[in-house]
């Protein structure tokens, strides 16, 4: 009889951690916070937007900045409004520090390839830096702007 009583009540722990474990977890119904995106999640929200790319280059920063060299893609952009090609330096950083204590470098790699510093154009979202002779049209610009907000996610 006290097996039989031991055995019932070593059931019942069980039973009672089984129910505990099992109320910790809860069913979530708010999505993730959506992350940045690789450049393949850029260039999608650029072409969506009617922009389309080509002449893709890893590592084209502009310069031969070493740290920027690894974060940068040079892609040749055009469509909406922009009918001239502009090439676009694309840098994307690891997170919101890292685009936060590197931005300024974009600046500096870009008078290496900027021809009319009057006409330099940038958009940032963190953690990316797009970068470009210009001048850009407004409807291009709106939709390089707009696609690299929802690629950043929460740009961290």
């Amino acid at each position: 009889m006290r097996d039989l009583r031991a055995g019932v009540a070593i059931a019942s722990l069980i039973l009672m951690a089984a129910l505990l474990a099992a109320g910790c977890g809860t069913i979530s119904t708010t999505p993730p916070a959506p992350t940045p995106a690789d450049f393949q999640g850029i260039a999608t929200e650029l072409t969506k937007r009617g922009i389309a790319i080509e002449e893709l280059v890893s590592g084209d920063a502009g310069c031969a900045d070493a740290i920027l060299v690894p974060t940068a893609i040079g892609i040749t952009a055009k469509g909406l409004d922009q009918s001239d090609p502009v090439r676009i330096h694309v840098y994307i950083f690891r997170n919101r520090g890292s685009f936060e204590r590197l931005r300024a470098t974009v600046d500096t790699c870009a008078r290496e390839f900027v021809t009319d510093p009057q006409t330099f154009e940038t958009v940032e979202q963190s953690p990316y830096v797009l970068a470009g002779q210009g001048p850009w049209a407004p409807g291009f610009e709106a939709a390089i702007r707009d696609a690299l907000e929802v690629a950043a996610g929460t740009g961290d």
